[in-house]
């Protein structure tokens, strides 16, 4: 995949999954499939494939500490609008998941830059 493309389709698929984060964090609806599984598990799964996106989004920078203060700014400020909502709960555990899944994304990268299709250096 040309790297260009995949810069664009992480972008799109970026933009999805922060809607979809946070309409799940903020809604009362019950989604039975997504609650089968544990919150902290949840959390770090999501925080998993926000790390991926975000990181081919922004190819030109590496996976360091900027992204990653950005990706748990995110989160905390999840938490922060959870706090405000009364039937939500604001958890600094949450947060912790959050970071397991960034580093977990952190750790993984250097297997997943073997595969040639998700080598994504393209310049801005």
């Amino acid at each position: 995949m040309n790297p260009r493309t995949l810069r664009a389709l992480a972008r799109i698929l970026l933009v999805i999954a922060v809607a979809v984060v946070i309409h799940l964090a903020t809604t009362d609806r019950s989604y039975p499939l997504i609650e089968r599984i544990s919150d902290k598990v949840n959390h770090a799964l999501a925080f998993v494939v926000l790390s991926a996106l975000t990181d081919y989004s922004f190819p030109a920078t590496r996976f360091g500490i900027a992204k990653m203060l950005a990706l748990l700014g995110f989160g905390l400020s999840i938490e922060a609008i959870q706090y405000f909502i009364p039937y939500r709960d604001a958890s600094l555990g949450d947060v912790l998941a959050d970071g397991v899944g960034i580093a977990l994304y952190a750790a993984c990268l250097p297997l997943l830059l073997r595969f040639p299709v998700l080598r994504r250096k393209a310049k801005d």
